[in-house]
């Protein structure tokens, strides 16, 4: 095709979630085609995510500021902390606009088949949060899978002792679903119909 400088370009890019090799060529093509305005911009702003986005220190959501915008917000409900697996569910709760609360990003489920145990996750500063009295409810929205059953279940296990109430998301997450893919009627239908765990 081109030269090592195109072909390394085409296979960064085919990494990236929901980019083949054909994809990937398409893209490189148009940026290459223009590249003072679609890839010199676009090279600028991954330097400069790069450099200035880190995981908040408290909820673990990806900012350029530490604590993140959400935790910093005054007006969120200190009183409420969602949590989720990853940095996309909180996001995609986030444009649903239906919770003001805060988050907890967990960072992954329970997995006996990968491994993955509670102290691979970031379960302690949850607890420490809980613990600090402020929390009054915790709700649990992780995707429907067998793992993420399984996580809310040792969650619940966990937090039962703390007297908070616990709720998971009901509604509208389909067996199997991801919350990130999901759409923000989907999402609010879900959030609205917590109940307890």
């Amino acid at each position: 095709m081109g030269g090592p400088e195109i072909d390394r370009l085409i296979g960064l890019l085919s990494r990236l979630p929901g980019m083949g090799p054909r994809s990937a060529r398409r893209a490189a093509l148009k940026m290459l085609q223009q590249p003072e305005t679609r890839m010199l911009p676009l090279a600028s702003a991954l330097a400069e995510a790069a450099r200035a986005v880190k995981s908040c220190g408290e909820c673990g959501n990806l900012d350029s500021s530490d604590p993140c915008s959400i935790c910093a917000d005054p007006n969120r409900d200190r009183s409420i902390v969602c949590v989720v697996e990853g940095v996309g569910d909180l996001w995609a709760l986030e444009r649903a606009s239906i919770l003001r609360g805060l988050y907890h990003v967990l960072g992954g489920t329970l997995s006996a088949l990968n491994g993955i145990g509670p102290e691979d996750l970031n379960i302690a500063p949850l607890l420490a949060r809980i613990e600090g009295g402020n929390v009054k409810e915790v709700v649990l929205a992780l995707g429907a899978t067998v793992d993420g059953a399984t996580t809310a279940h040792w969650l619940t296990d966990r937090l039962r002792p703390s007297n908070v109430a616990i709720t998971r998301v009901g509604q509208g997450v389909p067996i199997g679903g991801a919350l990130d893919v999901l759409d923000d009627g989907t999402l609010a239908a879900a959030l609205r119909g917590r109940r307890a765990s």
